[in-house]
């Protein structure tokens, strides 16, 4: 978030960030609790983010096929465990996905749990 704010031209004002965690900027920024409710920025902002998003994973599921990013966008769906499983994690999984994911039974995703 910092490197795109940092690269924005022209330069904003102010950056308004969903959520409660900030960074450090020389750009004034504000956070706001589920601000994709609350401002008509952040919710376009949040919706090309998922749009963005969907495409990268579709691109991913070509390059590391088996991990059906094609369908699940990288959530955690029962195909999605049961493949990292399988074929292993790759560069793209987060290390803190992983540490949730990994450590549920598989009775536990088996009725989404």
């Amino acid at each position: 978030m910092k490197i795109a704010a940092s690269q924005l031209e022209p330069k904003p004002n102010l950056i308004l960030i969903d959520g409660n965690k900030s960074f450090l900027s020389d750009i004034k920024s504000m956070t706001v609790v589920k601000g994709d409710a609350k401002s008509f920025s952040i919710a376009a902002a949040s919706i090309i983010a998922k749009v963005t998003r969907d495409r990268m994973m579709k691109d991913y599921a070509k390059k590391l096929p088996g991990y059906g990013w094609e369908h699940n966008k990288g959530y955690a769906t029962r195909e999605h465990i049961e493949a990292i499983r399988k074929l292993g994690a790759t560069e793209l999984h987060r290390k803190t996905f992983l540490n949730n994911i990994l450590s549920r039974t598989q009775e536990e995703i088996k009725f989404g749990v």
